[in-house]
């Protein structure tokens, strides 16, 4: 080789190995100063500070707020279905002011968690408070529903008595049609009824089944008070006062009292005055007992609501309206049923389809046949009387309901009040029923 070239190439090479140098020394030192980046499958280091403790606690707390107001609404809104039926005024008042106080609470709850503004002094003290709260309401809950299932107990105990009356009435009137089938059994005095046959026995008949009828639609009554929780003996004072009774389940004849004394208004007037159209009338007297006859032999075998549904706007029909009218207050329907929807429909004229109405119908049809057949006995002319109270029982013109009155010191005793009026046909008299005290 030749010397003077390889001196030539020296320079060269040196200065080449000293730019590699340079260059890993600032690699090494950028590696030095670059920051640790941990690699994705390493866990991140996380570290609470005591600023987030209380953040936490304040949350649990406000949702603990939260939940307690929601509760309370819940628990109120049950109160306020409550007080609806059997309507309760002042109940309904105090659950919708609560009502109202518990969605303004949630209101400001909501601005708060807008606003961030979670800080709370106490949180546990807080938390526990709510979930006590939010226990009793539970607890409130609870104890309203109960309320609510035992008001429907009582309101199935009484329809299971209804029922139990209908399916007696049902059973007789199966049996009536099994005879009436029979063609070769004999007929009874009571379908092979003639008008010329008919005696003042036939009239205290049907008054017994009158009265029937007027217990059965009583006891169904008071059963719809107490489960409207009405005061039994205020009603009982309010109807006979200053009464004493032998036996607490002698006031139930207060009632009876009541609605035979609004029912055998106008009694005595053909057609009870409601109207001349399909009743009795003004006619002579044979036209009159057997215009009064037909009328009782239309409706003996026939429902209530099956003659009305017929015609309605027979006299019958409108003897059912203005009885009911007249027996029922507003004020009554009111409180039994929390609406006015029976007076409504039979203020238009209207059969009403409930257990209730039913019941009366059939008081209605036992009293208007019982009017039907005074009028066809000869000498067709029947009257109503009462006794006063106070006036000396006699057994002639009375018949005494309560035989314990007689069972005790002997003496005189004094009638109390007349449960079911006595009647005269033309010389024949049918006692009243009194109460003796």
């Amino acid at each position: 080789m030749d010397p003077i070239n390889q001196s030539a190439l020296t320079p060269r090479k040196t200065k080449l190995a000293r730019t590699f140098a340079k260059v890993l020394h600032i690699r090494s030192a950028a590696n030095v100063d670059k920051p640790h980046k941990p690699k994705s499958h390493d866990k991140p280091i996380i570290i609470e500070s005591k600023h987030f403790h209380e953040d936490k606690a304040s949350m649990d707390a406000f949702i603990a707020k939260v939940f307690a107001a929601l509760s309370s609404v819940k628990a109120t809104y049950a109160e306020l279905q409550c007080a609806q039926s059997p309507y309760n005024p002042e109940g309904i008042q105090s659950a919708d002011q609560i009502i109202v106080s518990e969605l303004k609470h949630l209101s400001e709850l909501k601005q708060s968690f807008l606003k961030k503004h979670f800080d709370d002094p106490m949180p546990e003290t807080t938390v526990m408070l709510a979930e006590i709260q939010e226990q009793k309401n539970l607890v409130k809950t609870y104890d309203i529903t109960k309320r609510k299932l035992v008001d429907q107990s009582r309101l199935t105990d009484a329809e299971i008595v209804q029922l139990k009356h209908k399916l007696d009435e049902m059973e007789r009137e199966n049996k009536l049609m099994e005879r009436r089938l029979n063609a070769s059994g004999p007929l009874s005095r009571h379908e092979n009824l003639q008008l010329s046959e008919l005696t003042p026995t036939d009239f205290v008949t049907a008054l017994k089944h009158a009265m029937k009828s007027v217990r059965s639609f009583v006891k169904l009554t008071v059963s719809e008070m107490e489960y409207a929780n009405w005061d039994i003996d205020a009603a009982v004072g309010s109807i006979q006062p200053g009464i004493v009774y032998w036996n607490e389940l002698h006031k139930c004849f207060a009632f009876e009292s009541f609605i035979c004394r609004e029912m055998f208004i106008g009694f005595s007037h053909p057609g009870f005055s409601v109207s001349s159209d399909g009743g009795p009338g003004r006619r002579t007297r044979k036209h009159q007992q057997k215009a009064s006859f037909d009328l009782f032999m239309e409706l003996k075998y026939l429902k209530a609501r099956e003659y009305i549904t017929w015609k309605p706007t027979s006299a019958f029909a409108k003897f059912c309206w203005v009885k009911y009218l007249q027996i029922v207050h507003p004020k009554m329907e009111l409180s039994l049923f929390g609406n006015l929807n029976q007076r409504n429909l039979v203020s238009a004229g209207k059969y009403v389809e409930t257990a209730f109405f039913e019941a009366f119908a059939e008081v209605c049809k036992r009293v208007w046949l019982l009017h039907c057949l005074g009028f066809s006995i000869e000498p067709s002319e029947v009257s109503v009387f009462r006794v006063r109270n106070g006036c000396r029982f006699s057994e002639v013109f009375m018949e005494s309901v309560n035989e314990e009155a007689f069972m005790s010191v002997e003496g005189s005793r004094e009638v109390g009040f007349t449960v079911v009026p006595g009647f005269k046909l033309g010389t024949s008299v049918v006692q009243c029923q009194v109460y003796v005290s």
